[in-house]
This record gives C-alpha cells, sequence and structure tokens, in this order.
C-alpha cells in the first residue's frame, strides 16, 4: 500500500517480545491510520473494564498515510490513543513535529504497547531493530534532558525521541508526552499511562522511503495548498498564534475568568499584542509546514528572568484568566514547569482555578493547601500549586488525581458535596478555553466529544464565533452541524494534518481536496462522500468504546456553572447559561441523527450501515439495560 508502512508493531514490556502484524486494506481504509486505527486496535487489543494504569491497558501509537509525505503539515504528525486515566474512556492526544515521520520511515503504522517494564526502560526503534534499554539514568529527568542524553548514548543528534518527564513517572492524570523537546500530546493522561509501565521514552529512527501513488498529481495539489497556507486562512496562526483569541474572543465575552465563573477581566483585549510584543523572540515550524505557528516566548526581565515555553491560548488562559491572574511573566515562568513536568498546563490551570474558587468561598483552607493563600490572581500561589501537582507532594498528590477526582475527594474529606460544583470538567477531562455559556454549538460539540472536554474535536466554536448561527440559542439543528465537523476534525485526525491547516481544503466542508490528498498518496479511489462515511465510522467506534467502558448519556452533561452560573458580566453574553431543559434538547437531537438510542447506545442498524457489524455483540445488550 502507499502511504502506508503496511506493518503494526506489538512491543510487551513486560517479556521483552515484539512481533509485526500486517495492517489489512480493509483496515486502513475503515480507520485510515492516527486516531480512528488507534481507536480501533484499543478496542480490539483491550479488555472491558480494564484499569487504565493496568499493564493489560496498551498504549499505542500511530501515524496517518501522510506521514513521512510532501503534504502540508501532514508530513509529521502521530497520535496517542489509551484508555484515560481521566475519564476511563477513550484518552487521544496528537503532536506533531517530526517524530511521524521518522516512525512510518523505520516502518511502522502503528505501535501497540502493552505490559509493565520491570525497570524503567526506554524503548530503541532502528528500522527492524527494536531493543529495550536501561531507563533508570533518565527517571526524573525532564523532557529535554531526557532526550538530548538519549541522542548523546545512541550517537546520532537526528534520532527522534518522545518521552515522559517526571510528571508522567509519577501518574499525574495530567502528564502527556513530548517530542522535539515541546511539541506536546498533551491532554487525557496519556503520559501517565506511559509511566505505568515504566517507559521513559520510545527513541526512533527509520531509513525507509515512504511512496505515494499519484506523485504528479500530489505534487500539483500540494502546490496550490501551500500558496492557501500562505494567505488568507493561516494569517493568524503565522502572526500571533492562537494567542490572537485574547484579542477575539473579549469583546464578544467569549473567555472563561477565574473557573468559569466571568467573561470579563479588565486589559485582557491587550494580551495579544502584549505577549507578542513582550515575550516572544522566536517562530518555529514543523516538517512539511509552511505556517511556522511554534511561538517561543522568553522572560526578559524581573524575578521570572529567563523563564522560555512555547505559548499558545489555551494554557495561557488557563493559568492567566481562569486563575483572575495579570502577572504574564509569571504564566509564562508556570508554562515552562510545566513542560518540565511533562504535564498538561491546561488542565493543571483548571485545577488551580478550582482551588482558588475554593478558597475563596471558604471550602479550602490553608492549612488544608499546605499554608498556601490560593485567591484568585496570586500568581505565587500558580507557581507552587504547579510544582506540588507536578511533584504529587503534599495537597499537590490530590490534585494530580485531576480536577474531577480532586473534587470527589475534598467533598469526602470536608463532608460535602458543594465541592463537585466548582470542578469544570466533562466526563473527568478539564474545560478549555471557551465559555459555553454563550455558546451554544460549541456547547454541544464539549458535550459529546468522546475524549471530554475539548474544543479541538469539533471546532463547533466556530459557527457561534463568527456569527453563522445565533450563539445564544439552543435548536435542533445545531446537532448536524456539530457532526458534519467532528466527522471533518476527526479525518483530520486519522490522516493526521495540522488543525491550524484546516481552513486551506475546499470543497463540501474541506473533504473534497482531503479525498484527493488520499486518493493520490494512497492510490485508493476514494469519493469525498466515502470519505466522510469514514469520519462518522471512526466517531461512532469511539462511542463504542466508551459505553462498552461504562459513559453514557449522564457523562455528557456539562460542569455545574455552565447550567446554574447566568454570566454576571456587563455586556452582550449577559444572563447566558445553558438549561438542562437545552442540553436534552442538543442532544436528543444529536443522538438521532448519529443513529444511536436515548442513552447515546449506537445501534445495530447503525453499525451495519457502516460496516462495523464486528461491534454489535458489544451494544446489543446494553441496549437491553438502557431506559
Amino acid at each position: 500500500m502507499h502511504g502506508y508502512a503496511g506493518r503494526i508493531l506489538y512491543v510487551d514490556l513486560e517479556t521483552e517480545n515484539t512481533r509485526t502484524e500486517a495492517l489489512s486494506e480493509d483496515v486502513a481504509r475503515k480507520y485510515i491510520g492516527g486516531i480512528g486505527l488507534g481507536i480501533y486496535l484499543l478496542l480490539k487489543n483491550s479488555k472491558k473494564g480494564v484499569d487504565p494504569f493496568s499493564p493489560e491497558n496498551p498504549l499505542i501509537l500511530a501515524t496517518g498515510p501522510f506521514s513521512g509525505t510532501i503534504v502540508p503539515t501532514g508530513g509529521n504528525g502521530h497520535a496517542f490513543v489509551t484508555k484515560s486515566p481521566a475519564s476511563g474512556g477513550v484518552g487521544e492526544a496528537k503532536a506533531h513535529g517530526f517524530f511521524g515521520a521518522e516512525m512510518k520511515r523505520a516502518g511502522y503504522d502503528a505501535i501497540v504497547i502493552t505490559g509493565k517494564a520491570p525497570r524503567p526502560t526506554y524503548l530503541w526503534i532502528d528500522d527492524d531493530s527494536i531493543q529495550f534499554m536501561n531507563a533508570e539514568h533518565l527517571w526524573g529527568k525532564s523532557i529535554p534532558e531526557t532526550e538530548d542524553t538519549i541522542k548523546q548514548e545512541l550517537g546520532d543528534f537526528y534520532i527522534r525521541v518522545c518521552s515522559i518527564g517526571p510528571g508522567g513517572e509519577k501518574l499525574v492524570r495530567l502528564a502527556g508526552i513530548a517530542n522535539d523537546y515541546s511539541r506536546f500530546a498533551g491532554r487525557t493522561g496519556v503520559g501517565a499511562v506511559m509511566g505505568s509501565k515504566n517507559l521513559k521514552a520510545i527513541a526512533i529512527r527509520g531509513t525507509r522511503d515512504v511512496t505515494v501513488a499519484n506523485p504528479e498529481k500530489l505534487i500539483e495539489l500540494v502546490k496550490e495548498l501551500k500558496e492557501r497556507a500562505r494567505g488568507p486562512a493561516t494569517v493568524k496562526y503565522r502572526t500571533y498564534g492562537t494567542l490572537m483569541n485574547f484579542k477575539a474572543y473579549t469583546a464578544l465575552q467569549t473567555i472563561p475568568v477565574k473557573n468559569f465563573e466571568h467573561a470579563t477581566l479588565e486589559g485582557m483585549e491587550k494580551w495579544s499584542d502584549y505577549i507578542n510584543d513582550r515575550f516572544v523572540v522566536k517562530i518555529v515550524g514543523c516538517a512539511s509546514c509552511m505556517m511556522r505557528c511554534h511561538h517561543v516566548a522568553v522572560v526578559p526581565e524581573g524575578p521570572y528572568k529567563n523563564a522560555m515555553a512555547r505559548l499558545e491560548y489555551e494554557p495561557v488562559w488557563s493559568m492567566s484568566a481562569n486563575c483572575g491572574i495579570t502577572r504574564l511573566d509569571a504564566v509564562v515562568k508556570a508554562i515552562e514547569m510545566c513542560n518540565y513536568y511533562g504535564i498538561d498546563g491546561i488542565g493543571v490551570g483548571n485545577i488551580i482555578a478550582f482551588v482558588m474558587d475554593c478558597y475563596e468561598r471558604g471550602l479550602l483552607t490553608k492549612e488544608d493547601l499546605d499554608g498556601i493563600e490560593a485567591r484568585f490572581g496570586n500568581h505565587e500561589a500558580l507557581l507552587e500549586l504547579t510544582r506540588k501537582i507536578g511533584e504529587r507532594e503534599g495537597v499537590g498528590d490530590i490534585l494530580a488525581e485531576g480536577v474531577k477526582r480532586a473534587a470527589e475527594i475534598f467533598a469526602e474529606k470536608k463532608g460535602t458535596d458543594e465541592f463537585l460544583k466548582y470542578a469544570c470538567h466533562i466526563k473527568g477531562v478539564e474545560m478549555t478555553g471557551y465559555d459555553i455559556r454563550s455558546l451554544k454549538t460549541a456547547a454541544l460539540g464539549f458535550m459529546v466529544s468522546f475524549r471530554g472536554a475539548d474544543h479541538n474535536r469539533h471546532g463547533a466554536y466556530g459557527p457561534d464565533i463568527k456569527g453563522a448561527v445565533d450563539r445564544f440559542k439552543a435548536e435542533p439543528g445545531r446537532a448536524k452541524i456539530v457532526k458534519d465537523l467532528e466527522d471533518f476534525y476527526v479525518i483530520i485526525d486519522s490522516i493526521i494534518v495540522c488543525k491550524f491547516s484546516r481552513g486551506i481544503y475546499q470543497g463540501e466542508g474541506g473533504f473534497v481536496d482531503m479525498a484527493a490528498l488520499y486518493s493520490y498518496v494512497t492510490g485508493f479511489d476514494v469519493s469525498p462522500a466515502e470519505l466522510r462515511k469514514t469520519g462518522e465510522r471512526i466517531n461512532t467506534i469511539a462511542r463504542v468504546f466508551n459505553v462498552r467502558e461504562g459513559l453514557s448519556r449522564k457523562d455528557d452533561y456539562p460542569y455545574w456553572k455552565a447550567m446554574n452560573v447566568p454570566v454576571p458580566d456587563d455586556g452582550v453574553a449577559k444572563g447566558s447559561y445553558i438549561s438542562k431543559e437545552e442540553c436534552d434538547l442538543l442532544l436528543d437531537s444529536y443522538y438521532k441523527i448519529r443513529g444511536w438510542n436515548k442513552d447515546g447506545i449506537p445501534l445495530p442498524e447503525t453499525l451495519k450501515a457502516l460496516d462495523m457489524e464486528e461491534f454489535i455483540p458489544i451494544v446489543k445488550p446494553l441496549l437491553g439495560k438502557a431506559k
């Protein structure tokens, strides 16, 4: 098969046995690669009810068919898929850079890792040679230290490495996996699963060619796409990066402030310019990308001088506006600390905002927090709590469990369920930086996202923010908008191109160009309609896994504040919230259009229509139990 390596590598860390299996054309056509192939392999290689930290929970690393090719942003990505220690459902996270292309050149479309190594270990994959290397000397090291040490040991600077930091080693449920120093597969706790297996890193070198079926037509379309990528569709990412959201979203009151209580913070509209002018020193690109969105920031002076981090809107928002903090130099330092520990800055900021909220309401005291005065706006508290989470020290041991579990632990210790009201998550995964009280299309996208609270599973904030719909109104038509966006987004993450490039794909919501690229690379004659059906299939298999693991309609409702606390600030969004009745209307219409029952369980006839008959035995018993 063109575009594919045609092989899946299976690794057992406990026995140090490896084997390869062929990737069949049928599976490749049905699930493509990336998260689609990863979720399929997760469902096929895991047992119902397995603990995420069990050696039996597989950690799956998958590339897409564009990995190693010249497709813009498509040559570089990879995905991790596992059972999430945050949600108990599908855990998946992607990263870009150079690792994915190297893995494809080594000859693998996916790597399925099971077992637990008897000692800290890193995998050294050199084409067909698989070695289990002692990583005891790497345990406790940061991600950059680990990467540099491995390259020096193996004597090749061009080896690509993905690794976990101390947070992953300590099973912080927010831990991610990074490559190229700071490209993070950051959400759903995939790094904690890697740490539970005593796996510190994966080093890889590949020397094979990646072939495409129709290079002439591919080059012609790639030239056109590259010109579009240099145009207005990506100007935001090439200039400000996602930090531009502070400027664009402040006037709309769509940025959550102080643990999703408010939607306004004085001066926030100036942060986009301030951060870029004050801190950003370099903009870096990935392999096969002409956008260069990676904004590297360095603090020039003051107590946090020389703190350095890659800045994106989400972690900056989470640690600044959501915590009521305006000291942006301290935010750069906090993100640098998250990078050191290898933990998700979005989740960490959410947890600290939750702590600050509970502290100001009198639910938590300084004694509960190891002497920390955790008031909104206290940047020193932000830094100390970040450190404690990364180290699992003191109260940080509770907070490292994630905001949902932390709230449950505090509720049990203090004898009050009030804590549960202030934990802003969906399916145990902390929210991202969109106030869904005034974004009703986005609200549905967040609610049904199969990996928990996340804007990157659907992009449904787009129609709301652009004014394509009335963002303050919930109506049945939003279900089709969300479904269509989800089906395109899941193709993006299975083929694996960068979502920042999504605006360059045209025709039927981008499916025309994407189908053409896929056909030129693989040689499979795939129509836009067939590719859209594949998107439906991948979203459905993710739901099949989630319902097998016990998730259902009850887990699709948003956090308490979204449904019970109207926006209090003066402005266009004042008074907005999403009621239980609106949630039910949106969920009912979404389940119907997906072909699921009232509890969100895919129906057998839906699975049959999507050529997924093999999974009917999973859903049939659940349909009998549904109320």
